[in-house]
C-alpha cells in the first residue's frame, strides 16, 4: 500500500462543522493523518464492484421473498409484511448504502464483506471530510473517487422520479415533506441525519430534523407538531425498531398499508442488511469472484469467519482456522443472533493495520473511504481517506 502524509483538519474546524467525533475514547484521532494512494484503476475496479454486487443483492432478495426464505436471514416476524410491501412497490425507494470490502489494491481481488444498506455510517467522513482535507493541503480536489453529495441530491430527487433520469422533479413535485429522525443521544447519529437533511433540502425537498422522540406516529401518519410528513427517514436500524419497539413497527406497517407515508430506507434493506444473505448470494452465484463462499455451518477444510447476521462494529465475531481452531474472537450483545459462516478473506494491510475498503451506493457507486484497525474492524477502528494517484 501507498500513503500520502497530509496536515490534518483542526480539531476547533472539526467542531465547528459539527464533527465533533473526531477523538476516540482512548484519547486517539479518529481521522487518520495519511491518505490512501488508490490507482485510477483500481477506484475504477471498486466503482463496478458495487455495481454488480447490488444487482446480485437484488437477485437474492427476490429468492428469499418468493420462497419465505425470511428465517434463514433472522427477519423478525413484525417486519416481514412491511419488507414485502415495500418491495413490490418502486415509491420505497432504496436512498443509500455502503459495501465493506476486502481487497482491491496492489493486485488483491475485491471480495464482498457485507452491505450495510440500512443505516450506514462514516458517511459525512467520506463524503465531506477527505474532500476538506484535499482542499487544506492544496491538493487536486478532483483526485477523489467521491460523488457522495451529488449522488445522493440526484437520489433524493428519484423519490419522485423513479427513474435515472432526475429532470422531471421540478414537474412532478408537490411540495410533499421529508422528516428525518435519529436517537437523542449521538451526536453522530444527529449530524448525520442532518447532513441527509441538508441534502434533500438542497435536491428540493421541504425537509425537517427531528428527535424520534418527538415525533407522533399513528395510522393516519406520521406528524410533528401537528403538521403531516409523507416521507420519514429514520437513522434507526429496523432490526431495532423490531425488537425493541415492537408497537413502532406495528404502527410503521400500518402506516405503509394506509399509504400514509414513505421511510427511508425502505424495509426490504434489512434483507440487504443481514449477512444471512451471504448464504443465498452463495447459493444464487457459487464462486462467483466478487464473493466469499457463505453458510449457515461451519466450512469444513476452509478458514472462516463466523459472525452474527445482525452485528455491528465487530461484536461477536470467531475466526475459525481450517482445522477447526477459533484464533481469534471478540464479545459482544449478538450472542442470541442467528451465525453465518464466511469464508475468511485479507485485507489489505500495512505492517500491522488492516485496511477495509466501503464504498457508498446511491443508485451507483458514489465514494470510497477506508476504515483502519486489526483483524477485525471494530469501534476503534480509524477512518482513513484516499486520493487517485497513479
Amino acid at each position: 500500500m501507498k500513503f500520502l502524509k497530509v496536515n490534518p483538519l483542526e480539531k476547533a474546524y472539526l467542531e465547528k462543522i459539527g464533527f465533533s467525533w473526531h477523538t476516540d475514547n482512548d484519547g486517539s484521532d479518529y481521522l487518520d493523518s495519511n491518505l490512501v494512494c488508490v490507482k485510477e484503476s483500481e477506484a475504477n475496479a471498486y466503482y463496478e464492484a458495487v455495481n454488480e454486487l447490488y444487482d446480485m443483492y437484488t437477485a437474492a432478495a427476490q429468492e428469499v421473498i418468493e420462497n419465505n426464505r425470511f428465517d434463514e436471514l433472522g427477519i423478525p416476524f413484525n417486519l416481514v409484511e412491511a419488507i414485502k410491501m415495500s418491495w413490490e412497490n418502486d415509491v420505497h425507494w432504496h436512498l443509500y448504502g455502503r459495501f465493506d470490502l476486502a481487497g482491491g489494491l496492489d493486485g488483491k481481488p475485491i471480495k464482498l464483506i457485507e452491505f450495510n444498506a440500512d443505516t450506514p455510517t462514516s458517511l459525512f467522513e467520506s463524503a465531506i471530510l477527505q474532500w476538506a482535507i484535499l482542499k487544506q493541503n492544496n491538493l487536486d480536489e478532483s483526485s477523489q473517487f467521491n460523488n457522495i453529495y451529488e449522488a445522493l441530491r440526484d437520489n433524493f430527487k428519484r423519490l419522485i422520479t423513479l427513474e435515472e433520469d432526475v429532470s422531471g422533479f421540478e414537474k412532478y413535485y408537490e411540495g410533499w415533506k421529508i422528516l428525518f429522525s435519529s436517537i437523542a443521544g449521538s451526536d453522530e447519529d444527529m449530524i448525520t441525519t442532518k447532513f441527509l437533511a441538508h441534502i434533500a433540502s438542497e435536491a428540493g425537498f421541504e425537509s425537517e430534523f427531528s428527535f424520534i422522540d418527538e415525533v407522533e406516529f399513528s395510522p393516519e401518519g406520521i406528524f410533528k407538531n401537528e403538521v403531516n410528513f409523507e416521507y420519514f427517514f429514520k437513522l434507526i436500524p429496523w432490526e431495532s425498531i423490531a425488537i425493541e419497539e415492537g408497537e413502532l413497527a406495528m404502527l410503521l406497517t400500518q402506516i405503509m398499508q394506509n399509504q400514509k407515508a414513505i421511510i427511508l430506507n425502505p424495509a426490504y434493506t434489512l434483507l440487504f442488511q443481514s449477512k444471512g444473505i451471504m448464504k443465498i448470494l452463495w447459493e444464487l452465484y457459487p464462486n462467483h469472484p466478487l464473493l466469499l463462499e457463505a453458510s449457515d455451518e461451519p466450512l469444513i477444510g476452509k478458514k472462516c469467519v463466523k459472525k452474527p447476521v445482525f452485528g455491528r462494529e465487530g461484536a461477536n465475531i470467531s475466526i475459525i482456522e481450517a482445522n477447526g481452531d477459533v484464533s481469534f474472537k471478540t464479545d459482544g450483545d449478538y450472542q442470541n443472533n442467528r451465525f453465518v459462516y464466511q469464508e475468511f478473506a485479507e485485507f489489505n494491510q500495512n505492517e500491522n493495520d488492516y485496511y477495509q475498503a466501503g464504498v457508498f451506493f446511491a443508485y451507483e457507486g458514489c465514494g470510497l473511504g477506508f476504515r483502519k484497525g486489526g483483524l477485525v474492524l471494530d469501534n476503534y477502528s480509524k477512518f482513513v481517506g484516499h486520493m487517485i494517484k497513479n
